[in-house]
């Protein structure tokens, strides 16, 4: 495949989680922030929280983003043109939330790469949804305001290999879906699994989601890896049942008239 200095620093990235002393300067977050922005977007719907105390910053990361759906702002800016957000019954806020959603992260992953060429670092974490409540105090968020992701940033203090992904066959599909072969399938799984184990991913985190219900643990941090997570993160009620609440709590309704 080609390369150059982009695609180079694309395929480098990975997660950061020890920075050094370092402080990146106002002129370097104005950089990365103004990259942020200048991703593709639907209308515009995310929006950027900072905290620059390290003392309460996951892994006393100098930056910590929050990356938020705003549908708050952009409601004050129909308002001026006298629209209110169209949400019938049966959608209600879906749809806001699917194009917010994509307006957020594609915002997000700008952010990463411009810090990447700045020579920094950054590392997602996925589970603000489930700490909305939480946000919502510590940053007085108004109702329509949704905490999507969050993100560590700044000069790494270690250099961890790139994480593992599929093989380019099991993500790329010219012209049709295909039938995926039990050879094929295995053939990913062990890609990821291999890679993840090859690093000792998992057990360096101690990350191993617990099992609900009378499903019997026959894994160890030894032999637990990528497939097992994400299946344990899909396959169990937890996340399912708990994101519909948070965003109730943000002031939106799935499947429900907006009040």
């Amino acid at each position: 495949m080609l390369s150059n200095p982009i695609i180079q620093t694309m395929l480098s990235r990975k997660s950061i989680r020890r920075y050094t002393a370092e402080t990146p300067s106002d002129e370097v977050i104005e950089s990365v922030v103004r990259a942020g922005q200048q991703a593709p977007f639907a209308s515009q719907l995310g929006n950027l929280l900072l905290s620059r105390n390290r003392e309460k910053n996951p892994f006393k990361a100098p930056l910590f983003f929050t990356i938020c759906v705003d549908a708050h702002r952009w409601e004050l800016i129909m308002r001026r043109r006298n629209w209110e957000i169209y949400s019938p019954p049966e959608t209600g806020d879906l749809f806001l939330l699917v194009l917010g959603m994509q307006d957020a992260a594609l915002m997000a992953e700008n952010m990463v790469i411009a810090a990447e060429s700045l020579g920094m670092g950054s590392c997602f974490l996925g589970d603000a949804p489930f700490r909305s409540g939480k946000i919502i105090r510590d940053y007085l968020l108004p109702k329509r305001v949704f905490p999507m992701v969050q993100l560590t940033m700044g000069y790494p203090d270690e250099d961890p290999p790139p994480r593992p992904r599929y093989p380019i066959q099991f993500t790329l599909f010219e012209d049709r879906y295909p039938e995926f072969s039990e050879e094929m399938i295995q053939q990913a799984m062990d890609q990821m699994d291999q890679g993840y184990l090859s690093q000792n991913y998992y057990r360096k985190l101690k990350a191993m989601i617990p099992l609900c219900g009378e499903r019997e643990e026959t894994f160890t941090l030894e032999d637990y890896s990528w497939t097992e997570h994400i299946c344990r993160k899909w396959g169990q009620p937890y996340f399912r049942d708990t994101l519909l609440k948070q965003f109730e709590k943000c002031g939106f309704r799935i499947g429900k008239k907006t009040l």
